[in-house]
């Protein structure tokens, strides 16, 4: 043991009690709608019981999109890949793909959390299902919390992530 103890950050928490709820699979399925704004009440019970004021949309918004995107990944763990990465892994050109590049440049190209908030949703869904590096929600939720006040780092972050990948495979020796 280091001594040194991890600070569990409010996304780990967050990831960790919402896979723990989506055991119960009615939860779950109310869980799966909490991306959509005709639906999204029906998660409010589970999002209040961790803390969230559900009058403060720059607050229950990432709650509600990483909520919905666990639900509907039925994963028992959380993944280590930041949105970028997991993005690139979706195609086999990865970061060199026009298509993921298009995708990454949408994402970028948000204004406001609640429209980050609603082109993230396909995207987790392509992740999900074609992507071969798990997202790390925890720390995209964390990401999604800062948005709303600090944009431009939060995207610039996201770049990196997509574009390092290229950059660690040219360095490599051959």
């Amino acid at each position: 043991m280091t001594g040194e103890s991890h600070r569990q950050s409010r996304g780990e928490g967050f990831v960790t009690f919402i896979l723990k709820r989506c055991q119960d699979k009615g939860e779950a399925a109310h869980l799966r709608r909490a991306d959509n704004p005709a639906t999204e009440y029906q998660s409010w019970e589970t999002l209040a019981a961790f803390g969230i004021d559900l009058e403060k949309p720059w607050e229950r918004l990432p709650f509600a999109c990483i909520a919905a995107s666990l639900a509907r990944s039925r994963r028992e763990t959380d993944g280590d890949a930041g949105i970028g990465v997991a993005l690139a892994s979706c195609y086999d050109d990865g970061n060199q793909s026009e298509q993921a590049r298009a995708r990454l440049r949408r994402l970028l190209a948000c204004d406001s959390l609640e429209e980050a908030c609603r082109i993230l949703r396909p995207l987790f869904n392509l992740v999900e299902s074609r992507g071969r590096h798990p997202l790390d929600h925890a720390r995209l939720l964390d990401e999604l919390r800062k948005f709303h006040w600090d944009a431009q780092t939060i995207k610039a972050r996201w770049a990196q992530d997509f574009y390092r990948r290229a950059v660690e495979r040219e360095e490599q020796p051959t």
